[in-house]
């Protein structure tokens, strides 16, 4: 069951900073202000927020991939995936090593 949200006045941010503050700390949940009744804005945690950016980046390259996939017929294998990655580490690592 979702948690039910946590919504405040925008004047509780000058009033009750403090509050405002543990709560979004405690709860990695989001504080919604409202102005005259209607959202005004969100106040989250950095770390709630750089999560989200996070999951948001994964999503994006999720849908990036599905649309790539459903574009092109070829289809690799994990062996052949993971053989091509070995091969760029290793290109990688002999540059690095002429480059000493």
């Amino acid at each position: 069951m979702p948690a039910i949200p946590n919504i405040r006045p925008v004047s509780d941010l000058r009033n009750k900073f403090t509050d405002i503050s543990r709560s979004v700390h405690e709860s990695d949940a989001p504080v919604f202000l409202t102005k005259n009744g209607r959202g005004d804005m969100v106040v989250m945690s950095l770390e709630a927020y750089e999560q989200n950016l996070f999951e948001s980046e994964i999503y994006l390259k999720l849908k990036e991939a599905e649309y790539q996939a459903a574009s092109v017929k070829k289809r690799y294998t994990h062996d052949e995936v993971m053989t091509e990655l070995r091969n760029i580490i290793s290109e990688k690592k002999s540059r690095r090593k002429g480059l000493s």
